[in-house]
């Protein structure tokens, strides 16, 4: 059978994916730190008129850091989210945050 010249339509070679795009392993090994260890530091951030508060960076395992999150977010009394080694809280809770945390034994750069 003859090949058609004006076929269309893609071509399901054994190569084939749906996604164009290789995507990069992001597993990397994180040293785990204990909290006396840690070097940790705020940012403040507006987004869409509201502000986002920053602690970063950590050293634990995500499993830990999801548990430290939801400690930390019942005794503030709001909402936050884990990203990469950050946590991320909302509203203007730099004060408090930091006290819950201290009280965790964590450390804070000067």
């Amino acid at each position: 059978m003859k090949k058609n010249l004006f076929d269309m339509g893609a071509n399901f070679d054994d190569e084939w994916t749906s996604d164009n795009k290789e995507k990069p392993n992001k597993k990397t090994i994180i040293e785990v730190k204990i909290p006396e260890k840690h070097q940790l530091h705020f940012a403040k951030e507006k987004r869409r008129g509201k502000v986002v508060t920053i602690v970063k960076p950590f050293c634990l395992t995500d499993n830990d850091l999801k548990a430290l999150l939801k400690t930390v977010k019942k005794k503030l009394g709001t909402g936050g989210t884990v990203k990469e080694s950050t946590l991320e809280f909302q509203g203007e809770v730099q004060e408090s945050l930091r006290v819950q945390l201290e009280k965790l034994n964590y450390r804070f750069k000067s």
